[in-house]
């Protein structure tokens, strides 16, 4: 009989993990993917969306269109998972798995920072970037203050890479001179493990009169006086308010007992649980990688082979190394690159390559080279 695989989540980690399991296995195992959405779409493409320069369509891969021998997909929403006996159950049945990988990702605590639903925008969410899409154009100028609400969040470059983006967008309507930028950060630098890409940023900002606060954590704004308060006890003015909103598991993780210290502990170099042919990968696991699609992607190839040797036999695959490639926009169509190592030495690193128009081509074709290979789109 085949092996039952079943896949929580459709996002980097659960796509990576579903192809490469069909190419290595066919049907040697039977793979479920199962997720609540219709459709995936890249964490940067939200830029586009949120700016005006694509339509939601013009973003979306469908889950439908996956084809792969010994892969089935479910959009399903997922209620109950137990780790100790791999059954899953969801808005459509249940599911026993022989091996069972939870790649659910990171959900967002809108609530957790008073004020934020009520007055704030954000754009970590479809909604929130089209929201964003319907507003933007409408703002006539004056302070924009951009914050990051908590640690850990998606995607560390991505508060600054929206300032850069802002100030190219209103800049293009002929407001750059009437739009303050302002990006807070409870970290020291932009990008913490990148001393050189932060620089390089803060270089950039320095050009674009963007002004970045380290060290600076907005608690809660109140929008009748458009104020954002500080735990240092400060408070700072806003005309346009965008957090980054706390992150956390989602409900169903936090209620089946997988979860610790808010994530998922997984081993760092195979991302088994403690639960028996249980694994979690990506943004829900406290791995020590930042919270971002690649490092999802290369975690969802490790336990792939893992799961590849279960079934086929033959030696341990290598472990997880922690590295990833992240690109960053810096506006204007130049596009930088990280490339990040966290497990390589006695602390992580993630050297800079660019802003050049060749990373810019590079990571269009990063996103062409996966839409391909998960979903069999052209172009």
């Amino acid at each position: 009989m085949s092996t039952k695989v079943v896949v929580l989540g459709a996002g980097f980690g659960g796509l990576e993990l579903t192809t490469r399991l069909s190419e290595e296995l066919g049907g040697d195992a039977s793979v479920t993917l199962i997720d609540k959405s219709e459709a995936f779409v890249f964490g940067f493409a939200k830029f586009d969306v949120m700016l005006g320069w694509k339509t939601l369509e013009e973003v979306q891969s469908y889950y439908r269109d996956i084809v792969k021998p010994g892969v089935e997909f479910r959009q399903e929403t997922i209620t109950q998972i137990d780790p100790i006996a791999r059954r899953v159950m969801t808005s459509g049945g249940a599911y026993e798995a022989d091996i069972l990988v939870v790649a659910l990702g990171a959900e967002y605590d809108f609530a957790a920072t008073p004020g934020l639903v009520e007055g704030g925008h954000e754009f970590y969410s479809i909604d929130g970037a089209l929201r964003l899409r319907e507003f933007l154009p409408t703002f006539g100028g004056g302070r924009i203050l951009i914050s990051v609400l908590s640690e850990p969040f998606k995607c560390p470059p991505a508060p600054c890479e929206a300032a850069m983006l802002l100030r190219q967008f209103y800049g293009e309507q002929g407001l750059r001179r009437d739009v303050e930028l302002t990006v807070t950060s409870p970290f020291p630098r932009p990008i913490p493990p990148s001393p050189d890409g932060s620089k390089a940023i803060l270089e950039r900002f320095a050009e674009l009169d963007i002004a970045f606060m380290p060290q600076k954590l907005v608690t809660g704004i109140d929008p009748a006086t458009k104020t954002a308060n500080l735990s240092d006890g400060g408070t700072l003015p806003y005309d346009l308010f965008l957090g980054i909103p706390k992150h956390r598991v989602p409900d169903v993780v936090e209620s089946s007992g997988l979860a610790e210290g808010g994530w998922i502990p997984v081993s760092r170099a195979t991302l088994a649980t403690k639960f028996e042919s249980v694994y979690a990968v990506g943004d829900v696991t406290s791995v020590g990688t930042p919270k971002a699609g690649v490092f999802s992607e290369n975690a969802a190839k490790v336990v792939a082979d893992q799961i590849i040797a279960q079934v086929r036999g033959g030696e341990a695959p290598a472990p997880y190394g922690g590295t990833g490639t992240c690109y960053v926009e810096f506006g204007d169509d130049r596009v930088a690159r990280l490339d990040a190592d966290f497990f390589g030495g006695p602390s992580p690193t993630a050297p800079l390559i660019g802003p050049s128009m060749e990373t810019t081509q590079e990571k269009k074709d990063f996103a062409v080279v996966r839409r391909r290979r998960w979903f069999g789109y052209e172009g």
